[in-house]
């Protein structure tokens, strides 16, 4: 005889779920991942947190060697230590954000497998993390900044300043959300995993790190215009220093790009966490 039941209890999923209240009741739980992403990155290491100064210092120097010496690729009159750090101060945040959200099923399936927490959780505590190392590293580009200050280089810092919480909240929500898009693709799709790391690398190089975009061709700036973190690096570039090539209606269309994508990242992300398990 064909069982009928009065009710049925399932779980209440819509297409953009975002369990609001579930990540605010495991804050602990994010307070560990913090913890843990902090603590265990450099952990068994002679020089440990040293590392965050020496990545951004011997880097710096590399650029000033083969970009600024060798191609003789302009700065905007911006010392080059100051410029190059900049880009680099960013670029480490975004890159580290986004190399935490976009393996976010692969590295925590285990977990994932035997107890439910609100996913978004990971990948949010990422963003955390990644802040503290970009807090330590900016003191260091703020020193550096100073010296050539007092040693008389002409740098004002204008009221665009106040954008600075802006740029790193959409530096680190665009990692974010191409990231929750990659990890969400990769469960069923391993090979892109290297698609991605060999895009990213390249994807570098379309971002004005180590040059400023008044330093390319005008007939190509565009392309580079088409990068929406480029508003955000020439936008900092330009609150601290007075150069660069800044337009509101390129940040405006950052955030727009930024709208869409966090609602693609957000929407694949929560059909993704349903099932992934049965394809990881």
């Amino acid at each position: 005889m064909e069982e009928k039941w009065d009710m049925v209890i399932t779980p209440s999923k819509s297409l953009f779920d975002i369990d609001i209240k579930g990540i605010w009741r495991y804050r602990d739980l994010y307070r560990m991942y913090v913890k843990r992403d902090i603590v265990t990155v450099y952990k068994q290491t002679i020089l440990g947190p040293l590392w965050f100064f020496i990545q951004p210092v011997f880097t710096t120097i590399m650029y000033i060697v083969v970009f600024g010496g060798l191609a003789g690729i302009s700065t905007d009159g911006v010392p080059q230590a100051v410029f190059y750090m900049s880009g680099i101060l960013f670029w480490n945040y975004f890159n580290a954000c986004f190399t935490a959200s976009s393996t976010v099923f692969m590295t925590n399936a285990a977990v994932f497998g035997k107890v439910y927490f609100p996913r978004l959780v990971v990948p949010l505590s990422g963003l955390t993390s990644n802040l503290v190392k970009f807090a330590i590293q900016f003191v260091l580009w703020l020193g550096v900044y100073i010296y050539y200050v007092f040693t008389g280089v002409q740098m004002s810092v204008n009221w665009t300043i106040i954008l600075f919480p802006l740029l790193i909240a959409m530096t680190a929500l665009f990692a974010m959300s191409w990231g929750l898009i990659v990890t969400s693709l990769t469960t069923k799709y391993r090979d892109l995993n290297m698609l991605v790391t060999f895009g990213i690398q390249l994807f570098m190089y379309a971002t004005p790190i180590i040059y400023p975009l008044s330093a390319a061709p005008e007939k190509y700036r565009w392309l580079l215009q088409l990068n929406p973190l480029s508003s955000i690096f020439e936008f900092f570039r330009y609150s601290v220093t007075g150069a660069g090539v800044v337009d509101w209606m390129m940040l405006l269309y950052s955030a727009v790009c930024l709208v869409v994508s966090l609602f693609i990242g957000l929407v694949l992300f929560s059909k993704t966490e349903r099932n992934f398990m049965d394809t990881i």
